[in-house]
Protein backbone atom coordinates (compact mmCIF):
# COMPACT_ATOMS: atom_id res chain seq x y z
CA UNK A 1 0.00 0.00 0.00
CA UNK A 2 1.32 3.38 -0.98
CA UNK A 3 2.09 5.97 1.85
CA UNK A 4 -0.40 8.43 1.05
CA UNK A 5 -3.14 6.00 0.79
CA UNK A 6 -1.83 4.90 4.52
CA UNK A 7 -1.70 8.79 5.74
CA UNK A 8 -5.35 8.88 3.99
CA UNK A 9 -6.68 5.70 5.58
CA UNK A 10 -5.35 6.80 8.69
CA UNK A 11 -6.47 10.04 8.91
CA UNK A 12 -9.93 8.52 8.23
CA UNK A 13 -10.09 6.54 10.85
CA UNK A 14 -9.08 9.49 13.52
CA UNK A 15 -11.67 11.48 12.18
CA UNK A 16 -13.98 8.84 12.98
CA UNK A 17 -13.06 8.43 16.28
CA UNK A 18 -13.28 12.32 16.94
CA UNK A 19 -17.14 11.64 15.44
CA UNK A 20 -17.56 8.94 18.46
CA UNK A 21 -16.28 11.43 20.71
CA UNK A 22 -17.80 14.19 19.71
CA UNK A 23 -21.19 12.66 19.82
CA UNK A 24 -20.71 11.21 23.30
CA UNK A 25 -19.45 14.01 25.02
CA UNK A 26 -21.65 16.79 23.25
CA UNK A 27 -24.68 15.11 22.56
CA UNK A 28 -25.37 11.57 24.10
CA UNK A 29 -23.35 11.70 27.49
CA UNK A 30 -24.81 15.19 28.80
CA UNK A 31 -28.18 14.01 28.48
CA UNK A 32 -27.84 10.61 29.95
CA UNK A 33 -28.46 8.42 26.61
CA UNK A 34 -26.64 5.21 26.79
CA UNK A 35 -26.84 4.00 23.23
CA UNK A 36 -25.15 0.86 23.47
CA UNK A 37 -21.70 0.06 22.95
CA UNK A 38 -18.77 0.11 25.47
CA UNK A 39 -19.24 3.94 25.17
CA UNK A 40 -22.78 3.67 26.36
CA UNK A 41 -21.26 1.52 29.25
CA UNK A 42 -18.91 4.35 29.89
CA UNK A 43 -21.23 6.79 30.23
CA UNK A 44 -23.54 4.36 32.62
CA UNK A 45 -20.41 3.78 34.66
CA UNK A 46 -19.56 7.29 35.33
CA UNK A 47 -23.28 8.52 35.86
CA UNK A 48 -23.49 5.41 38.57
CA UNK A 49 -19.86 5.78 40.27
CA UNK A 50 -18.22 8.97 38.67
CA UNK A 51 -15.65 6.86 37.67
CA UNK A 52 -14.13 8.94 34.41
CA UNK A 53 -15.73 7.69 31.00
CA UNK A 54 -12.27 7.47 28.85
CA UNK A 55 -10.57 5.69 31.90
CA UNK A 56 -13.37 3.00 31.30
CA UNK A 57 -13.28 2.90 27.31
CA UNK A 58 -9.25 2.79 28.10
CA UNK A 59 -9.86 -0.63 30.53
CA UNK A 60 -12.27 -2.06 28.36
CA UNK A 61 -10.49 -1.19 24.87
CA UNK A 62 -7.31 -2.75 26.42
CA UNK A 63 -9.46 -6.07 27.52
CA UNK A 64 -10.87 -5.93 23.73
CA UNK A 65 -7.58 -5.77 22.42
CA UNK A 66 -6.26 -8.82 24.24
CA UNK A 67 -9.03 -10.84 23.18
CA UNK A 68 -8.76 -9.87 19.55
CA UNK A 69 -5.20 -10.62 19.48
CA UNK A 70 -6.05 -14.19 21.04
CA UNK A 71 -9.13 -15.36 19.38
CA UNK A 72 -9.12 -13.35 16.15
CA UNK A 73 -5.55 -13.08 14.76
CA UNK A 74 -3.25 -10.61 14.08
CA UNK A 75 -4.78 -9.05 11.05
CA UNK A 76 -7.90 -8.29 12.96
CA UNK A 77 -5.58 -7.02 15.81
CA UNK A 78 -3.83 -4.80 13.92
CA UNK A 79 -7.18 -3.17 12.10
CA UNK A 80 -8.43 -2.96 15.48
CA UNK A 81 -5.78 -1.30 18.02
CA UNK A 82 -5.54 2.21 16.42
CA UNK A 83 -9.30 3.34 16.88
CA UNK A 84 -9.39 1.25 20.03
CA UNK A 85 -6.41 2.82 21.24
CA UNK A 86 -7.46 6.23 19.71
CA UNK A 87 -11.04 6.38 21.34
CA UNK A 88 -10.19 6.97 25.17
CA UNK A 89 -8.13 9.75 24.16
CA UNK A 90 -9.82 11.56 21.94
CA UNK A 91 -12.81 11.00 24.80
CA UNK A 92 -10.70 12.53 27.56
CA UNK A 93 -9.33 15.27 24.98
CA UNK A 94 -12.61 16.34 23.88
CA UNK A 95 -14.63 18.70 25.87
CA UNK A 96 -17.91 17.10 27.97
CA UNK A 97 -20.40 20.28 27.03
CA UNK A 98 -24.08 20.43 26.02
CA UNK A 99 -24.27 21.77 23.00
CA UNK A 100 -27.86 21.16 22.42
CA UNK A 101 -30.44 21.57 25.55
CA UNK A 102 -33.35 19.96 23.33
CA UNK A 103 -32.97 16.24 24.44
CA UNK A 104 -34.91 14.60 21.32
CA UNK A 105 -32.62 16.96 19.25
CA UNK A 106 -29.16 15.86 20.91
CA UNK A 107 -30.35 12.11 20.32
CA UNK A 108 -31.10 12.63 16.75
CA UNK A 109 -27.64 14.17 16.33
CA UNK A 110 -25.75 12.36 18.17
CA UNK A 111 -26.78 8.93 16.68
CA UNK A 112 -26.30 10.81 13.37
CA UNK A 113 -22.79 11.46 14.65
CA UNK A 114 -22.35 8.11 15.30
CA UNK A 115 -23.77 6.05 12.61
CA UNK A 116 -21.46 8.26 9.91
CA UNK A 117 -18.39 7.88 12.28
CA UNK A 118 -18.58 4.25 12.28
CA UNK A 119 -19.21 3.57 8.84
CA UNK A 120 -16.44 5.28 8.02
CA UNK A 121 -14.51 2.76 10.49
CA UNK A 122 -16.17 -0.34 8.67
CA UNK A 123 -15.41 1.58 5.38
CA UNK A 124 -11.47 1.74 6.09
CA UNK A 125 -12.07 -2.03 7.98
CA UNK A 126 -11.38 -0.28 11.46
CA UNK A 127 -12.76 -0.27 14.95
CA UNK A 128 -12.99 1.48 17.85
CA UNK A 129 -13.33 -1.62 19.95
CA UNK A 130 -15.51 -1.96 22.82
CA UNK A 131 -18.53 -4.45 22.11
CA UNK A 132 -17.85 -4.78 18.01
CA UNK A 133 -15.05 -7.35 18.88
CA UNK A 134 -16.99 -10.09 21.00
CA UNK A 135 -19.68 -10.47 18.41
CA UNK A 136 -16.90 -11.32 16.12
CA UNK A 137 -15.28 -13.82 18.20
CA UNK A 138 -18.68 -15.36 18.77
CA UNK A 139 -18.97 -16.11 15.01
CA UNK A 140 -15.73 -17.57 14.71
CA UNK A 141 -16.60 -20.70 17.47
CA UNK A 142 -20.45 -20.61 17.78
CA UNK A 143 -21.35 -19.68 13.82
CA UNK A 144 -23.88 -16.87 15.49
CA UNK A 145 -23.82 -13.57 12.97
CA UNK A 146 -22.18 -10.50 14.09
CA UNK A 147 -25.72 -8.57 14.03
CA UNK A 148 -27.30 -10.92 16.34
CA UNK A 149 -23.91 -10.58 19.07
CA UNK A 150 -24.09 -6.99 18.44
CA UNK A 151 -27.46 -6.56 19.52
CA UNK A 152 -27.43 -8.66 22.27
CA UNK A 153 -24.53 -7.06 23.82
CA UNK A 154 -25.94 -3.58 23.42
CA UNK A 155 -28.86 -5.06 24.62
CA UNK A 156 -27.45 -5.10 27.34
CA UNK A 157 -25.86 -2.32 28.08
CA UNK A 158 -29.32 -0.51 27.09
CA UNK A 159 -30.93 -2.27 29.84
CA UNK A 160 -28.75 -1.42 32.24
CA UNK A 161 -29.67 1.98 31.76
CA UNK A 162 -33.17 1.42 33.46
CA UNK A 163 -31.25 0.59 36.66
CA UNK A 164 -29.22 3.91 36.28
CA UNK A 165 -31.04 6.25 34.58
CA UNK A 166 -34.93 6.08 34.09
CA UNK A 167 -37.02 4.60 31.74
CA UNK A 168 -37.06 7.91 28.96
CA UNK A 169 -33.46 7.14 28.94
CA UNK A 170 -34.03 3.77 28.42
CA UNK A 171 -36.33 4.07 25.25
CA UNK A 172 -33.99 7.44 23.71
CA UNK A 173 -31.02 4.88 23.96
CA UNK A 174 -33.19 2.46 21.89
CA UNK A 175 -34.41 4.98 19.21
CA UNK A 176 -30.43 6.34 19.23
CA UNK A 177 -29.31 2.80 17.91
CA UNK A 178 -32.28 2.66 15.24
CA UNK A 179 -31.33 5.84 14.28
CA UNK A 180 -27.54 5.09 13.97
CA UNK A 181 -28.40 1.71 12.08
CA UNK A 182 -30.57 3.60 9.32
CA UNK A 183 -27.86 6.16 8.59
CA UNK A 184 -25.05 3.81 8.58
CA UNK A 185 -27.07 1.24 6.04
CA UNK A 186 -28.42 4.91 4.16
CA UNK A 187 -24.31 5.62 3.62
CA UNK A 188 -23.15 2.21 3.28
CA UNK A 189 -26.24 1.17 0.68
CA UNK A 190 -27.81 4.49 -0.17
CA UNK A 191 -25.59 6.63 -2.52
CA UNK A 192 -25.07 3.90 -4.72
CA UNK A 193 -28.22 1.79 -5.48
CA UNK A 194 -29.04 1.47 -8.77
CA UNK A 195 -32.13 -0.63 -10.82
CA UNK A 196 -31.59 -3.94 -12.72
CA UNK A 197 -34.37 -4.21 -14.99
CA UNK A 198 -34.99 -7.77 -16.63
CA UNK A 199 -37.34 -7.32 -19.79
CA UNK A 200 -39.23 -9.96 -22.00
CA UNK A 201 -40.91 -8.46 -24.97
CA UNK A 202 -41.56 -9.22 -28.54
CA UNK A 203 -40.50 -6.56 -29.63
CA UNK A 204 -36.91 -6.74 -28.41
CA UNK A 205 -34.75 -5.45 -31.46
CA UNK A 206 -36.61 -1.91 -31.37
CA UNK A 207 -36.57 -1.63 -26.91
CA UNK A 208 -32.41 -1.95 -27.59
CA UNK A 209 -32.30 -0.08 -30.95
CA UNK A 210 -34.58 3.05 -28.24
CA UNK A 211 -32.49 2.49 -25.58
CA UNK A 212 -29.05 2.82 -27.09
CA UNK A 213 -29.70 5.99 -29.06
CA UNK A 214 -31.58 7.87 -26.67
CA UNK A 215 -30.31 6.73 -23.03
CA UNK A 216 -26.59 5.74 -23.88
CA UNK A 217 -27.17 2.75 -22.39
CA UNK A 218 -25.95 -0.81 -23.56
CA UNK A 219 -28.27 -3.75 -22.84
CA UNK A 220 -27.39 -7.48 -22.04
CA UNK A 221 -29.54 -10.35 -23.90
CA UNK A 222 -30.06 -13.41 -22.27
CA UNK A 223 -31.49 -16.38 -23.82
CA UNK A 224 -34.70 -17.75 -22.25
CA UNK A 225 -37.13 -19.70 -22.80
CA UNK A 226 -40.50 -19.72 -20.92
CA UNK A 227 -42.68 -22.66 -19.71
CA UNK A 228 -46.01 -21.44 -21.51
CA UNK A 229 -45.17 -21.30 -25.19
CA UNK A 230 -42.20 -23.58 -24.50
CA UNK A 231 -39.51 -21.21 -27.29
CA UNK A 232 -36.75 -19.16 -26.85
CA UNK A 233 -37.25 -15.26 -26.37
CA UNK A 234 -34.55 -13.20 -25.43
CA UNK A 235 -34.23 -11.36 -21.90
CA UNK A 236 -32.85 -7.58 -21.40
CA UNK A 237 -31.16 -6.95 -18.69
CA UNK A 238 -29.87 -3.31 -18.15
CA UNK A 239 -28.37 -1.35 -14.73
CA UNK A 240 -28.75 1.94 -14.58
CA UNK A 241 -29.02 4.82 -11.93
CA UNK A 242 -32.94 5.43 -10.29
CA UNK A 243 -33.32 8.64 -11.94
CA UNK A 244 -33.06 6.83 -15.48
CA UNK A 245 -35.52 4.57 -14.73
CA UNK A 246 -39.12 6.27 -15.60
CA UNK A 247 -36.82 6.98 -19.10
CA UNK A 248 -36.68 3.06 -19.23
CA UNK A 249 -40.37 2.25 -18.49
CA UNK A 250 -41.56 4.90 -21.12
CA UNK A 251 -39.56 3.29 -23.53
CA UNK A 252 -40.88 -0.19 -22.88
CA UNK A 253 -44.12 0.47 -23.15
CA UNK A 254 -44.16 2.79 -26.24
CA UNK A 255 -42.62 -0.06 -27.98
CA UNK A 256 -44.27 -2.87 -26.29
CA UNK A 257 -47.67 -2.24 -23.51
CA UNK A 258 -47.70 -6.17 -23.17
CA UNK A 259 -43.96 -6.22 -21.89
CA UNK A 260 -42.98 -8.18 -18.78
CA UNK A 261 -40.94 -6.45 -16.48
CA UNK A 262 -39.20 -6.75 -13.37
CA UNK A 263 -36.77 -4.81 -11.44
CA UNK A 264 -34.49 -5.10 -8.63
CA UNK A 265 -32.80 -2.95 -6.50
CA UNK A 266 -28.74 -3.25 -6.61
CA UNK A 267 -26.74 -1.48 -3.40
CA UNK A 268 -23.72 -1.65 -5.43
CA UNK A 269 -22.22 -1.96 -9.03
CA UNK A 270 -18.89 -2.09 -10.09
CA UNK A 271 -17.54 -2.16 -13.58
CA UNK A 272 -17.61 0.21 -16.45
CA UNK A 273 -20.16 2.84 -16.66
CA UNK A 274 -20.20 2.97 -12.77
CA UNK A 275 -16.75 2.53 -11.33
CA UNK A 276 -14.55 3.72 -13.90
CA UNK A 277 -14.96 4.56 -17.72
CA UNK A 278 -17.40 5.16 -19.57
CA UNK A 279 -20.76 3.30 -21.04
CA UNK A 280 -22.61 1.21 -19.07
CA UNK A 281 -23.10 -2.04 -17.82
Amino acid sequence: MKIGMIVWRLAQIVFAIALIAVGVNMFLGPHNIAAGGLTGLAILIEAGTGFDRSTTVYIGNGIVLVLTLIFLGREVFINTIIGAGLLPIAIAIIPQHNLVEDRMLAMVVGSVIFGIAVSILYKNRASSGGTAVPPLILQKYTGIKPSVGLFVTDGIVVALSLLVFDVDSFFFAILSIFITMVVMGYIENGVSKKKRVHIISKHSDAIIQDIMQTMGKSVTCIPTKGSFENKETPMLMITMDSSNYRQLTEIVKKHDPQAFMVTDVVSDVHGRGFTYGSGSV
